[in-house]
C-alpha cells in the first residue's frame, strides 16, 4: 500500500474522513521499514530464528509475516519443506485448543503427529500444555530443522504408524498431502483429535495439499466434531498492501476439533479472555487494515 502516512487522500476536498478503525494506517511508513528489516534479518540468517541455541522465546520475537506465508528464496524445495511451517499460527486458536485439551485429563498429554520442527507444536505448548512431538525419519526436513521448546516441548523420531506411548489429544496439523493418517490416529483412541488442514490442491503433483478428503470427515460415530472454523488468507495480501512484496494464492485453512463420546460436551472457549497475539499478527492486523482500507476507497469510486 502506498503510504498513507498523513492520509491526505482522505482530506475534505478527496475522500470522506477515514473511518476509525483505520486510523493506524498514520503510522504506516515506520510500521513498514521496521517490517522489511525483519524480512531482510530472515532472509540472511541474522534472525534469532535460525539459532537453534536460542531460547525458543528468543527465536520467534518479531518473526515476520512474511515468513510464515513465503519461505526462504535459498530454500531448495527438493530437499527441504517450508523454511518455519505452512501456515501462520494464531495464539487464539492455540489458547482454544489447549483450553479443550484440559478438559479432558487432568495433566494432559497431547501428541502432535506431524510434528516437522516442532515450531506450530511448541506454541501449543506455550499454552501450559505437555505436547510430544514424532517427526517421520523420512519425511523432508524444513529448511530450520529443529525449531521446537526444549523446556516445554518432547520430541521423538518415529512415524505416526510407529507411535508406541499414549495421548489424550492428537494434533494432526498439515498432515502429509495424499496420505490418510487418521485411520492410524483412531488407533490410539485419542479423547480429542484436533485437525488443520486445507483443500488447497498441489499443483505440481495434483495431489492435496495436506491429506485426503475423507482423513478429516470420516471418522467413527463415536467422534463429533464439536468445534471448527476456518481462517482465509486473502490473495496476494501481502502484495496488495506492499507491492514490493511478492503475489500469493488465496488459501483456506480450517480447523476440526472431534472429541470422543464422553467429551461431546465439554466447554468450547469461546468466551476465553483474549490472548496477547503472536509479533507475526500485529503484522496481520496491519495488513488486513490495509485491505479493508483499500477496499473502502474503492467502494467510494477512487481508484487505489
Amino acid at each position: 500500500m502506498k503510504d498513507v502516512d498523513d492520509l491526505s487522500m482522505f482530506a475534505p476536498s478527496g475522500p470522506p474522513p477515514i473511518p476509525e478503525e483505520f486510523e493506524k494506517l498514520r503510522h504506516m511508513e515506520a510500521f513498514s521499514e521496521a517490517m522489511f528489516n525483519r524480512i531482510v534479518s530472515i532472509q540472511e540468517k541474522e534472525h534469532a530464528a535460525w539459532d537453534e541455541t536460542k531460547p525458543f522465546a528468543a527465536r520467534i520475537k518479531d518473526i515476520p509475516l512474511h515468513a510464515l506465508i513465503f519461505s526462504n528464496p535459498d530454500r531448495d524445495p527438493a530437499e527441504f519443506a517450508t523454511t518455519i511451517a505452512p501456515f501462520y499460527p494464531l495464539r487464539g486458536e492455540m489458547q482454544q485448543i489447549a483450553h479443550c485439551a484440559r478438559q479432558v485429563a487432568e495433566n494432559p498429554v497431547i501428541c502432535d503427529l506431524h510434528a516437522g520442527n516442532g515450531f506450530v507444536g511448541s506454541l501449543l505448548a506455550q499454552e501450559s500444555v505437555n505436547v510430544t512431538g514424532v517427526r517421520d525419519p523420512s519425511a523432508k526436513p524444513n529448511q530450520i530443522a529443529n525449531f521446537y521448546d526444549a523446556e516445554r516441548y518432547t520430541m521423538k523420531e518415529q512415524a505416526v504408524e510407529a507411535i508406541d506411548f499414549s495421548f489424550d489429544v492428537a494434533f494432526s496439523a498439515w498432515m502429509p498431502g495424499g496420505k490418510n493418517l487418521t485411520p492410524e490416529i483412531i488407533k490410539h483412541k485419542p479423547k480429542l483429535i484436533v485437525f488443520i488442514h486445507t483443500d488447497h490442491t498441489d499443483e505440481k503433483n495434483e495431489l492435496p495439499q495436506t491429506g485426503t478428503p475423507e482423513a478429516f470427515t470420516e471418522l467413527p460415530e463415536n467422534y463429533a466434531l464439536i468445534a471448527g472454523w476456518s481462517i482465509t488468507r486473502p490473495k496476494d495480501c501481502l502484495h496488495e498492501v506492499w507491492e514490493e512484496l511478492t503475489p500469493s494464492i488465496e488459501e483456506v485453512r480450517h480447523i476440526k476439533i472431534y472429541a470422543d463420546t464422553p467429551w461431546h460436551d465439554i466447554d468450547l472457549g469461546e468466551g476465553l479472555a483474549p490472548a496477547e497475539p503472536y509479533d507475526w499478527e500485529k503484522e496481520l492486523d496491519m495488513m488486513l487494515t490495509g485491505l479493508s482500507a483499500k477496499a473502502h476507497l474503492r467502494n467510494q469510486g477512487f481508484p487505489v
